[in-house]
């Protein structure tokens, strides 16, 4: 094993947040940037290839906000669709689905609040940013073989025989995090016996730039508009369901996929590979251990039905960065336990309301119960005739509450 130098930051995972993190201690929105290592198996450039993940992600306005001080959302925009609208229902996958809610732009004053962007686009153009750094090193193509978070910095064991040490280690390595568990750190949770299936289409008609929200019995069916006559679909299934779908081919899966999409937008044709996750809520019991920070996947898993999980992600980077960057402008340990204990206290009670609020709405739509039905759209029924609760709404929705950390005001960390 060798030592070839100590970083400020060693970042487990470049993945879109591992990516996003080294740019927020890294890059030209760091008022004083850090050193870096992003260490992966995984060469992070096969992600940008188009047929290597078919999902797409909603980027909040406070996330824009955050891309453009990290000077990487020029390259995003053009790939970016602006959600205009946005429509909730509550209905059955054949039956009448009247439109309950109902978004538009009079409600999103500051612009919109969210952005539907393809991940492989988000990957390219966050990946060119950090390559263009130089203060952040790539140290890919060996996995860790094992972690070490005593002493005066962490220390990753890599199968190549380096060892990358930092005096902090960010895990943004998943939800099934090598770093998280190497630190005893245990997550609470459970799954939901659903899968999410996404894929993307193209449509005859134009989506307008507005996003469908469809509560189905089996769970939510998201339209997501992406640039041109694409949308980005998030289908939630029941376990069983989901793996039936999942063995049909091409034509049998289209045709299932038309019954719950509908004929508003013409003619649909899958447009992407599809695939399915299991979904789950967990959490981990603390979000740090000495010399590491967790966030993202690694932190946190939630539903889906929000859009949140990569903004949620986003978050805590801004967060973290700020934590660190002001223990290490007063010279003190950036890794050290004031910055930790910061960065807990400030993402521990968002994310569980996160995480609370996106399990009671699954658990509160994905179901027929009549009596439930009544409620829900009775509750969806005020919202809409009142113009401040959705304004207000809107706000939440594109990440704009609360006490946001500076990247997410467009601020340099």
């Amino acid at each position: 094993m060798h030592q070839d130098e100590v970083f400020d930051i060693a970042i487990c995972g470049a993945g879109l947040n591992g990516l996003a993190a080294a740019l927020a201690f890294g890059g030209p929105g760091n008022r004083t940037p850090l050193k870096v290592a992003l260490v992966d198996q995984r060469d992070p450039a096969l992600a940008t290839q188009a047929g290597f993940d078919g999902r797409a992600s909603a980027i909040t306005q406070a996330a824009r906000r955050m891309f453009e001080a990290m000077g990487v959302w020029d390259a995003i925009a053009p790939h970016a669709e602006p959600m205009r609208e946005i429509m909730v229902t509550d209905g059955q996958t054949d039956g009448p689905r009247p439109a309950l809610l109902n978004f538009g732009v009079e409600h999103q004053p500051s612009g919109p609040s969210a952005y539907m962007v393809e991940n492989r686009h988000l990957l390219a153009a966050l990946y060119e940013a950090v390559r263009a750094v130089a203060q952040i090193t790539f140290k890919t193509g060996h996995k860790v073989e094992r972690f070490s978070f005593t002493g005066p910095q962490a220390e990753l064991h890599l199968t190549s025989g380096q060892i990358v040490a930092a005096r902090l280690c960010v895990a943004a390595d998943g939800r099934h995090s090598q770093a998280r568990q190497a630190a005893g750190i245990e997550t609470i949770g459970w799954a939901y016996g659903q899968s999410g299936i996404v894929t993307t289409v193209s449509h005859d008609g134009p989506h307008g730039g507005r996003a469908e929200e469809h509560f189905l019995p089996s769970g939510p069916f998201a339209i997501l508009p992406l640039p041109g006559n694409l949308s980005s679909l998030v289908w939630t299934e029941d376990q069983l369901e989901a793996d039936r779908l999942m063995a049909l081919d091409d034509e049998a899966f289209l045709a299932e996929l038309k019954r719950r999409f509908g004929e508003h937008l013409g003619a649909v044709r899958l447009a992407a590979p599809r695939q399915a996750w299991p979904l789950g809520l967990f959490i981990a019991k603390s979000l740090t251990a000495p010399r590491l920070a967790l966030l993202g996947d690694a932190a946190h898993v939630v539903h889906p039905i929000a859009g949140l999980g990569f903004n949620l992600g986003l978050r805590d980077a801004a967060a973290l960065a700020d934590a660190v960057m002001g223990q290490f402008r007063l010279g003190l340990d950036p890794g050290g336990p004031q910055a930790l204990q910061a960065y807990e206290r400030w993402r521990r009670l968002d994310t569980v309301m996160v995480a609370a609020a996106t399990d009671g709405l699954n658990r509160l739509f994905s179901n027929d119960i009549e009596a439930l039905r009544f409620i829900r759209d009775a509750g969806l029924s005020v919202v809409e005739r009142i113009d401040p609760l959705k304004r207000f709404f809107m706000r939440e929705a594109a990440g704009l509450s609360g006490h946001l950390p500076r990247l997410m005001t467009g601020e340099p960390a």
